[in-house]
C-alpha cells in the first residue's frame, strides 16, 4: 500500500497556493488568502459562488493537501439531524436488550444500550472524533438545507462541539478544517455567516482558466487550450453573456475541452461549437441560443488582436 505524502506545512500563503497546485487546483491570492486564514484562525470558510466555480473541488484538493480525510455532507432540501449528525442502531439495540431481559433493572438496561458503540455515525460526528491528524468536513451546498438545519449547525461552527442528549457534549480533541459551499439558491442567516469567514468564488480570469485546463486535459493541444479558455471567457462577457441564463463554469470548461479531445478536434469552428454545446450549457433555452451565428460572433471576438 503507497504510503501516504505528508501534508503540507502551509507556513505561507504562496505555499499554501503551490501546494493546491500540485494538486490541480489554482488557486488566486484572494482565495488562498480566505483558505489560509481559515486554517491558522481554525474558523470554517464559507464559499459562495456560481455552480461549477471550484467550491467542492477546492475541499478536496486541500484535504489531500493537508493529508487529511475528507467526510462530505452533502445538503438537501429536508435534511435531518439524524442524517448529518447521527443515529442510534436501533436494530443492535434491540437484540440487547432481548439477550439482557430479566438480568438487569429498567435504568441498567437503558445506560447499556445508549452507549457509544450503538451510535451510527454521521459525518459531523466522524469530523469530531477523527484521530490526528484530524478531518476536513465539507458541508456542500448548505443553501439547499432548511433554515432549522442551519440552527442546528451553529453549535458545531461556532464551538466544535455537539450535544447528543443520552451522552452529553462531544467536543473535537482536533478541530477539523471545515469547508460550505453555497450556491446561494437562498440568503443564508447571519449566524452562519458570522460563524464562518467568506469568500465570494468567481469566474476565474483568462490566465487562471488556461492554466486550469491545461493541467486537467495535458492531451488537448495548445492552440485548441487557448481557444478553449479564449472562447469560454467571451461566452461569459457581453454582449454573449446577455444571451444566456446562465454562463458555464470552469467545470463545464474542462468537461468540454475533453470533449473535443475525444472528437479529434484540433481547432474550434462554430459547427463543432454548435454541436457540443450541451456540454457548456444545461438549460435548453441556453443550448438554443449558442447557434451558428453567436458561435462565429464569440470565436472571432476571442481571438488575439494586432
Amino acid at each position: 500500500m503507497p504510503d501516504t505524502p505528508p501534508p503540507c506545512d502551509c507556513s505561507s500563503i504562496d505555499a499554501l497556493a503551490a501546494a493546491l497546485q500540485t494538486e490541480g487546483y489554482f488557486a488566486d491570492r484572494r482565495l488562498a488568502t480566505a483558505v489560509f486564514l481559515a486554517l491558522k484562525l481554525q474558523r470554517p470558510l464559507l464559499l459562495e459562488g456560481e455552480p461549477g466555480v471550484g467550491k467542492t473541488e477546492l475541499a478536496k484538493a486541500l484535504a489531500r493537501v493537508l493529508a487529511r480525510e475528507l467526510l462530505r455532507l452533502q445538503c438537501f432540501d429536508g435534511l435531518e439531524q439524524r442524517e448529518a449528525l447521527y443515529e442510534w442502531n436501533y436494530a443492535a439495540q434491540l437484540l440487547h436488550l432481548r439477550a439482557a431481559e430479566g438480568t438487569a433493572t429498567a435504568d441498567a438496561l437503558e445506560q447499556q444500550v445508549y452507549q457509544p458503540r450503538y451510535l451510527v455515525r454521521r459525518p459531523l460526528l466522524q469530523a469530531l472524533e477523527a484521530p490526528a491528524p484530524g478531518a476536513l468536513l465539507l458541508i456542500d451546498e448548505v443553501d439547499r438545507a432548511d433554515e432549522p438545519f442551519e440552527a442546528f449547525l451553529l453549535e458545531y461552527l461556532g464551538e466544535y462541539q455537539v450535544s447528543i442528549p443520552e451522552l452529553g457534549t462531544i467536543r473535537a480533541a482536533l478541530p477539523p478544517v471545515t469547508i460550505l459551499t453555497s450556491n446561494r439558491t437562498r440568503e443564508l442567516s447571519d449566524a452562519i455567516k458570522r460563524r464562518c469567514l467568506y469568500h465570494w468564488l468567481d469566474y476565474p480570469e483568462h490566465a487562471r482558466e488556461l492554466a486550469i485546463v491545461r493541467a486537467q486535459v495535458p492531451q488537448a493541444g495548445a492552440q485548441l487550450t487557448a481557444q478553449v479558455a479564449a472562447f469560454v471567457q467571451q461566452l461569459r462577457a457581453e454582449p454573449c453573456a446577455g444571451h444566456f441564463q446562465r454562463a458555464p463554469g470552469i467545470a463545464e470548461t474542462v468537461e468540454w475541452a475533453r470533449a473535443l479531445v475525444a472528437l479529434d478536434t484540433l481547432v474550434l469552428d462554430p459547427e463543432v461549437v454548435r454541436d457540443t454545446a450541451g456540454i457548456l450549457f444545461k438549460q435548453r433555452d441556453d443550448v438554443a441560443a449558442l447557434d451558428l451565428a453567436l458561435a462565429q460572433q464569440a470565436l472571432q471576438a476571442s481571438q488575439p488582436q494586432g
